[in-house]
Parts: C-alpha cells; sequence; structure tokens
C-alpha cells in the first residue's frame, strides 16, 4: 500500500486507515477477533489507526492489539467529553485535556500519542487555549502531532495560528460533501491533511441497505434522519449510481466510494472501518480501482443532479456533532 502525508506536517500514513470505533459498538467481534482483525490491516499495509476516548473500552482494543506492532503504526485519538462519555457533553478545559492525555497513554500503552484530535470544538473554551495545551504536551513530548474534528473553517484558522494543525477528521464521502464548500479549500490552503470518517456513507454507500432493509434493534442508524425507511428510499438513486459504475469497473460498490474519495486530494486519507476480515480486504482492494478524469468528471455531474435527503443527525445531537 501506498503512504500519503497529511498536510505540510510531515506525517506518513498509509493511504488507507482503519476506524476502530465499531470494535467497541454492541454486537462486535469477541476481543480476541477484533484484535486480529487489526493485526491483519497491519499485515495488509494499514499503519494508520484511529480511536478515542469517547469509544468505550476502545482505546484499550487498540493499544493491546497495536503493542507487538507499536513502531510500525501510528495511532490518533482524541479527547474533548466530558468524562468520555459523549452523553454528558463536552469538556475540553486544559485540565481535562491533559489528564485525558495520560489515561489514553495508559490505556494505549503507548510512550507517546502520534494525533491527538479535539472531538468536537467546544464553545466554553476558546480553540486557542485547546491549541496551546496539546502545543505543551508536543513539547512534553508526550502528543506528536495536533488534530481537530468537525470544526469549521474559522476555528481551524484560529486553532492553527497557535499550533500547525495537522488533521481535520470530519465526515465526508459522496453521501456528505458538505466540506467542499469551505472545508477542504482551507485546508489545502494550510496544508493540513484531511481524514473522512464515514467514507461510505455509515453503509448506505455498499450497495446492501435500501428501504426495504430491516435495520437491527440496537443499530445506531435508526437513530439518524437519512437512515429512515422514507430517507433511503429518497436517496436510493444515489446507490443505483454508484453500483453502476461498480459494476462498468468490475468493482463493488464500497470500492469505487473509497476511489472517489482517494480521488479527491492527494491529502485526503479515508479511514473506513469494519468489523468483518473480508471487508476489510474488500475496502484494502478499493486503492488498485483508479478513476479517470473523465470517470470523474462523469461521476461528479452524476452526483451533482443527486439530492440527499434527511438530516447526519437528529436535532438534539446536532448542537455537539456538527458544528458548522
Amino acid at each position: 500500500m501506498n503512504t500519503r502525508k497529511l498536510g505540510k506536517s510531515g506525517l506518513e500514513v498509509s493511504e488507507l486507515g482503519f476506524g476502530c470505533m465499531g470494535l467497541s459498538f454492541p454486537n462486535a467481534p469477541a476481543k480476541d477477533e477484533s484484535i486480529q482483525l487489526i493485526r491483519s490491516a497491519v499485515e495488509n499495509g494499514i499503519t494508520f489507526f484511529d480511536t478515542a476516548q469517547g469509544y468505550g473500552e476502545n482505546e484499550i482494543l487498540v493499544g493491546e492489539a497495536l503493542k507487538p506492532l507499536r513502531n510500525e503504526v501510528v495511532i490518533a485519538t482524541k479527547f474533548g467529553f466530558k468524562d468520555g462519555n459523549v452523553k454528558f457533553g463536552l469538556d475540553s478545559r486544559p485540565e481535562t485535556i491533559k489528564a485525558v492525555a495520560e489515561a489514553s497513554l495508559k490505556r494505549l500503552r503507548t510512550d507517546v500519542i502520534d494525533l491527538f484530535y479535539q472531538h468536537r470544538p467546544d464553545p466554553d473554551v476558546p480553540i486557542e487555549d485547546v491549541a496551546g495545551t496539546v502545543k505543551d504536551l508536543i513539547q512534553q513530548g508526550k502528543v506528536k502531532h495536533f488534530g481537530l474534528s468537525e470544526a469549521n473553517a474559522e476555528t481551524i484558522r484560529k486553532a492553527n495560528s497557535v499550533l500547525c494543525v495537522t488533521a481535520l477528521q470530519s465526515e465526508y464521502s459522496m453521501f456528505y460533501r458538505e466540506p467542499e464548500k469551505e472545508i477542504i479549500p482551507v485546508l489545502e490552503e494550510l496544508g493540513i491533511g484531511f481524514v473522512p470518517f464515514s467514507p461510505l456513507g455509515k453503509g448506505f454507500l455498499t450497495g446492501t441497505i435500501n428501504a426495504d432493509v430491516e435495520l437491527a434493534k440496537e443499530d445506531t442508524r435508526n437513530m439518524l434522519p437519512r437512515f429512515s425507511r422514507e430517507n433511503r428510499e429518497a436517496n436510493q438513486a444515489l446507490v443505483d449510481l454508484v453500483v453502476s459504475i461498480a459494476t462498468g469497473k468490475n468493482a463493488t460498490p464500497a470500492q469505487i466510494a473509497l476511489s472517489w474519495l482517494l480521488a479527491q486530494k492527494s491529502f485526503i486519507v479515508p479511514i473506513p472501518g469494519t468489523s468483518k476480515l473480508h471487508r476489510l480486504q474488500e475496502n484494502i482492494s478499493a486503492i488498485g480501482i483508479s478513476l479517470s478524469k473523465e470517470e470523474l468528471k462523469e461521476i461528479n455531474s452524476a452526483l451533482a443532479t443527486i439530492k440527499i435527503v434527511g438530516e447526519r443527525y437528529p436535532a438534539y445531537m446536532r448542537d455537539s456533532a456538527e458544528r458548522k
């Protein structure tokens, strides 16, 4: 697998990363299976792993899985929620950031965090104070790089004026293209990498979910407006487009969705997550699919004609989930 540099920071990672959050969800594989999956990702060339304090026991799992391979990988984690629980609200006070860093180092079984993201902007703490705190942690050798997640253009600029931001993590896919308006131009201008989460549209772009599919009761997508039966039906045109492209390229819809993302900018590193080995291998195979300029132009023209229906998050989650 080729590598990419996240902006001008010099942080070099595999062109596809691995989002580990789902390995701590209900119905996730057993611990031993999850550890083997993460190690299989490394064996297949992935060097970039994403976790967070707010993902339950996920840091412990990632730390155990990658401990024997620590010198081969880049680990990103996040701070920014009270007691690490998204339900308790935001907390990016300097003393909290420092405490989270210490706790994350222990859970990850490492002496340095490669990339430390603020999980969500905190309106009660100036971003300059957040950046300054992470700068102190970098000077202490506990953190190597600073990142933001779901931050708007103004916040990115303010943070970068205090400490160079290495990467922004936000949702971006054929299913959600909002970052193209303001965010990606700012990242390109400032030399900041972009790490899209949910690059497969939370599974919608795999072609396996339509209006007739019954989501399991515990499936977190049930609370997302975009995944209501009516909205899935309304957005089926996007899936049909991706499926048709995949058929023409002898690929899967997921592979087309990932190859499209990789083709947008050289500083983009998607982090698809999965709990299944065959899906991991499918995702990795996307790097072998190339889309020509003409093909990308045709795809983007088709995408422009499709209106996506439904909000990403319910209203009660929107304030903390997307500050745009």
